[in-house]
């Protein structure tokens, strides 16, 4: 079979699995060409700046293809690039190049981006300029890798003596996100999945991370995993960093505890961030919630911790089903060092019995509740609940289907814009 001919012979896998290139630590950052811009490492796309979503596939092709201008690109070659090797149909990369030639305002008729050398190959027919990590991030509005020093990692002690790590990094108002499950201070700042986030939030805000008790560089063998005592942590975290008011942002199961903190300290807190959390866990929603939460305990006692394991891989695909091959590989690498597998599933009975539902008419803070709408780790409703319960709410809800965003998706800037204006807006 060839780019440009016979389809009589064809092969399938699927094709609902995130692929993409893992473009590792690339020289450049970034590739600009016409009125187009790629970012490599953070994997976005934009035309004469304004964002727009590609499937991964497409963007893996398309960046392949600019970073070899001008040079002929075989078949093989991209099925090795983009496919990882696999076997796949000529109808589906007549797909994909169809699509990236649409992107770039190009089409098959025409071919002024990208040239079909029939029964040979692609060829990247644009100019393409490449800028350093350093350049993309300053016009990105981003610290610069290198520019600065890595952000120290610091301890303190709860109100019960566990040793809490936190780190704090960037300029401008406060934040402090929530300790929250499968984090790791070291490890993130590396990571394709946190480290887009890290590095947003540091754009505008002085931003205070931790890793709650439990997980990552904080103390592990822990009793007490109650939401009074994770929100203990939290409170231990602002008073080593000085903050006497912040705005706390806290995602997923951090949500509880933040607000068990802001009704217990409402003098702290200038603003709530809530993004896709809950009040009530999977334990005390309904009766087939718990039998959901029951049957990954019993997946989780079998298959966390190992090196390999499906159930780590099936686990990270479903917080982020629209992420790259590389950001689910550093998801579940992420679950096998952040806690051990006893530990992982006592987090995860906690998370699941926590119930916050009666703090919520306690919440004066002025509140946003940002929440995926087709998320597979929490419904949408959990989050409209909690916007409706807490007085003066703001509710934003993204179009998409990650628990965990990432950069290369619509909802990426929408949740950022959102997220600026409001802490912006409540800054003491």
């Amino acid at each position: 079979p060839t780019l440009g001919g016979d389809l009589s012979q064809c092969w399938s896998f699927p094709l609902d699995l995130p692929q993409t290139l893992d473009f590792g630590r690339a020289r450049w950052m970034q590739l600009r060409f016409l009125d187009c811009a790629m970012d490599l490492e953070r994997q976005t796309f934009s035309v004469s700046g304004e964002r727009r979503h590609l499937e991964p596939q497409v963007f893996a092709l398309l960046a392949h293809l600019a970073q070899h201008p001008d040079t002929l690109v075989t078949r093989d070659e991209l099925v090795e690039t983009v496919w990882q090797g696999r076997i796949v149909s000529d109808a589906a990369i007549h797909a994909r190049i169809a699509a990236a030639r649409k992107a770039v305002g190009d089409d098959g008729r025409t071919q002024r981006v990208i040239e079909t050398v029939s029964r040979r190959g692609l060829r990247f027919l644009a100019p393409v300029t490449r800028e350093s990590a350093s350049e993309a991030a300053k016009d990105a509005g981003l610290p610069a890798e290198g520019a600065a020093p890595q952000a120290a990692i610091r301890f303190c002690r709860s109100s019960d003596g566990t040793r809490i790590a936190w780190s704090a990094s960037g300029e401008g108002t406060p934040i402090v996100r929530a300790g929250h499950w499968l984090t790791h201070l070291e490890h993130d700042r590396a990571s394709p999945i946190w480290r887009p986030i890290i590095d947003a939030f540091c754009a505008f805000s002085s931003f205070v991370r931790y890793d709650g008790r439990g997980n990552g560089l904080s103390e592990r063998a822990v009793a007490d995993l109650s939401v009074e005592a994770l929100a203990s942590d939290l409170l231990a975290v602002a008073d080593a960093a000085a903050l006497d008011r912040f705005t706390l942002y806290a995602t997923s199961q951090g949500v509880p505890v933040a607000l068990a903190f802001a009704a217990a300290h409402p003098e702290r807190v200038a603003g709530l961030i809530l993004h896709g959390g809950f009040a009530r866990g999977r334990g005390v929603r309904s009766a087939d919630a718990k039998a959901v939460a029951q049957a990954y305990v019993t997946l989780m006692r079998q298959g966390w911790g190992a090196e390999g394991s499906q159930f780590l891989q099936a686990f990270a695909s479903i917080f982020v089903p629209d992420g790259t091959v590389e950001q689910i590989r550093s998801l579940t690498e992420l679950q096998r060092i952040s806690a051990d597998a006893d530990m992982a599933v006592r987090l995860r009975q906690a998370f699941d019995a926590m119930d916050a539902t009666h703090l919520l008419p306690q919440i004066t803070a002025p509140t946003l509740v940002l929440h995926a709408r087709n998320d597979g780790v929490h419904p949408l409703s959990e989050g409209l609940d909690l916007a409706a319960a807490i007085k003066g709410a703001e509710l934003t809800v993204l179009e998409s289907r990650n628990h965990v965003l990432v950069p290369h998706e619509p909802a990426w800037p929408v949740f950022f814009s959102a997220v600026r204006q409001f802490a912006q807006a409540v800054s003491p």
